[in-house]
């Protein structure tokens, strides 16, 4: 009885175990990885990299991607104060412990989101920045597709798993690198080990390997059963830096050893010295919520005020109003000098900025106009003293202000030509101003960056 007994058990424990076993088999995520010189973008390492996965929290590299865009164009600050929906207060674990109905500044979202991965965070910053979870989720889609992420489609902005919430090891590694070159003044999150996130201290879900790996400063951690671990991880050493993405790890511990691998692997086949080329950043396309309309400077907006790039008015008389742009707040340093990777890639932003005006028709002379109250002037008068400016915006540090001179040079060479750029600092910021213009010659200029979207006011001789 008793032999009968010791077999069944075995055969019962056998059978447990082939259960646990299959069952274990049956939700293993598919491996893949990618690693990229960071400074060029050369592949230097695939492998199932085209393969479509679930990006886990992988996904907000782009919720945070966009909410960067969104506070550089405006749309939102990182001031603004944040009511928690009761579908961010609901999201599972890993959450920073929102309450709907609380309020709280942006910058503590993107801080929980950057660093301990907080899905309530997460859902908070894209229904405050579109509205609503699926508007945001067509935003992140949107941008990218602008970004040549041609394998992801996103369903959300934490990353938990949904259905068609895909991407790939080349898109992620794609969004990572954008992240490091278009937002450098936010990149330093991603090396936090910890961060105060409003209501407590959150430690960095990436934390091990920032410890553990010489040189290592980002990006993301990402885990759920159906993506196993998952990690986009950055690392520079000296003049090299290299991008390591890895999908479907077995465990936390698994996935950082074989990133680290990879990354030494980068190292090792990565050039000392190689000329750093921007991914260059896609045009500004912002929210779409709303009726798109004209507002009173003839700049294309939604009904939420939000300008539309990829549009252009034709616009006329003189430049009555134009409202002073605020100051967008970053944390990065102050930094004075332009170098020549930095001009490059204002060339390729103010490139990508006159792809409106290029569909615009070719400008005839005043006189061959059919109606007067269309006329865009492409001369001006001589007469007067040129002591009149063109402000072109307000920036919080120096390099920021010189950045964006440039590109307003680039993209309006005609009517600014001869004038001098100059940055002023003030108690509020540092002022971007095109200086040594006539009176006309502001006045024409300032027209003419109007109707390509960009705002801008005019400066008279005694600084008003």
């Amino acid at each position: 009885m008793a032999s009968r007994l010791g077999k069944h058990a075995r055969i019962v424990l056998i059978a447990s175990f082939a259960w646990i076993f299959c069952g274990v088999v049956a939700v293993a995520a598919p491996y893949a990885a990618m690693v990229i010189d960071a400074r060029t973008g050369e592949v230097l390492h695939s492998r199932n990299a085209d393969t479509r996965l679930h990006p886990a929290s992988l996904t907000k590299m782009m919720t945070l991607y966009v909410a960067f865009e969104a506070v550089e164009n405006g749309e939102i600050s990182l001031d603004t104060m944040v009511t928690i929906p009761r579908v961010a207060a609901n999201e599972p674990p890993s959450k920073l412990g929102l309450r709907a109905g609380q309020k709280i500044k942006l910058r503590y979202l993107i801080r929980a989101s950057a660093v301990k991965s907080a899905n309530d965070a997460a859902t908070a910053i894209g229904v405050a920045i579109e509205g609503s979870e699926a508007a945001f989720a067509r935003r992140m889609n949107r941008t990218a597709q602008a970004l040549g992420m041609t394998r992801t489609t996103f369903r959300n902005a934490h990353g938990l798993t949904e259905s068609g919430h895909m991407s790939t090891a080349r898109d992620m590694t794609i969004l990572g690198r954008h992240v490091l070159y278009d937002y450098p003044q936010y990149y330093n999150l991603f090396s936090r080990r910890s961060t105060h996130a409003g209501i407590k201290e959150v430690a960095n879900t990436n934390r091990r390997l920032l410890n553990s790996y010489r040189g290592a400063d980002g990006i993301k951690t990402g885990y759920t059963r159906a993506a196993g671990s998952n990690l986009v991880a950055s690392a520079e050493r000296g003049s090299e830096r290299v991008i390591a993405t890895v999908f479907g790890g077995q465990s936390s511990a698994w996935r950082n050893q074989r990133v680290a691998e990879l990354l030494d692997m980068g190292f090792e086949r990565s050039p000392t010295r190689a000329a750093i080329r921007h991914p260059g950043r896609p045009a500004y396309i912002g929210s779409q919520r709303g009726t798109v309309v004209a507002n009173a400077d003839g700049v294309v907006v939604n009904r939420g005020g939000t300008r539309l790039a990829g549009r252009t008015i034709r616009v006329s008389g003189a430049v009555t109003r134009s409202l002073r742009p605020t100051g967008r707040p970053v944390e990065a340093p102050d930094i004075l000098l332009v170098s020549q990777s930095d001009i490059l890639k204002a060339v390729e932003e103010a490139q990508s900025l006159s792809i409106a005006a290029a569909v615009t028709p070719e400008v005839r002379p005043p006189e061959a106009q059919p109606a007067p109250e269309q006329e865009i002037v492409t001369r001006v008068s001589t007469s007067g003293g040129r002591h009149w400016a063109v402000n072109v915006g307000r920036y919080p540090s120096k390099f920021r202000a010189q950045q964006s001179l440039l590109q307003v040079a680039l993209m309006e060479m005609g009517s600014l030509n001869g004038s001098t750029r100059k940055v002023v600092k003030s108690p509020q910021g540092f002022d971007a101003h095109f200086v040594g213009l006539t009176r006309e010659g502001a006045d024409l200029a300032c027209r003419r960056l109007q109707s390509r979207g960009k705002t801008c006011f005019m400066v008279g001789p005694a600084g008003g």
